[in-house]
């Protein structure tokens, strides 16, 4: 007689699949994590060469490395408009609206973000298309003086004001009401988006300096709401919701 082995310790390895909500999760905590890599990897790391010097469109020296802040923020961009896609699904079931403005805020922020990237490579290429040989270099330092100025208010309005919007108020308001993630965490979206809009138009009316102190300390809630809240999705995914039942096949 001729009996059949059974491995009933093969069934606890058996993975269980994931299922759709569990999915968006995790797409867009990892997509969080990918516009902090990008967005402080450019901002820290990659342009402070141009950033720093005034005279960075006339000098000399490798491109590689503002190159890749550009690169960085061009993925940060995809990330930006990824976080909204993959989340509006859920977020318009708790309010259609706020979802389809959270939406809208992303992309605006994008737009800002890619203008300030087109005046990187513009940098980048009148640097290497000119020498001081070849032009004025006065005019070519003052150009390049317009550009920098232009990348930094892109900052300033998109990842500076936006932000506030989208990320802050916006996403904030949906997560608490939704009860999605834990509501403490949530208030820090609310707490920190009207700082940052409030920073941000305290430099734009020049009372306060771009990168100054009180700007910096305004931003704090709402780094640590965003950086939270990618985290959180990774780990333990969206908490159990009345706006996600009926959601899962």
């Amino acid at each position: 007689m001729t009996t059949t082995a059974h491995h009933p310790a093969r069934k606890g390895t058996t993975r269980v699949p994931m299922d759709s909500l569990r999915r968006t999760a995790l797409v867009v905590g990892v997509l969080f994590v990918i516009t902090y890599i990008t967005s402080i990897a450019a901002k820290f790391a990659f342009y402070p060469p141009f950033l720093d010097d005034a005279n960075y469109i006339v000098g000399s020296g490798s491109e590689t490395g503002v190159l890749w802040g550009a690169f960085a923020e061009m993925i940060l961009i995809v990330a930006n408009i990824g976080t909204a896609v993959w989340l509006y699904p859920v977020v318009k079931r708790q309010h259609s609206g706020l979802a389809l403005g959270f939406v809208t805020a992303r992309v605006m922020e994008s737009v800002f973000i890619a203008v300030g990237v087109l005046s990187v490579l513009t940098i980048v290429t009148l640097r290497q298309d000119f020498s001081a040989g070849e032009t004025d270099s006065g005019s070519l330092a003052m150009v390049g003086h317009g550009l920098v100025a232009l990348q930094e208010w892109t900052f300033n309005l998109g990842p500076g004001f936006v932000v506030g919007i989208g990320n802050g108020l916006i996403l904030g308001y949906l997560m608490y009401k939704s009860g999605l993630v834990p509501r403490r965490m949530a208030m820090l979206g609310l707490v920190g988006g009207p700082l940052i809009c409030l920073s941000g138009v305290a430099v734009m009316l020049g009372v306060i300096d771009a990168g100054s102190a009180p700007q910096l300390i305004a931003t704090i809630p709402e780094f640590f709401w965003e950086l939270s809240f990618g985290i959180y999705l990774i780990v333990k995914g969206f908490k159990p919701s009345p706006i996600t039942e009926g959601m899962n096949p």
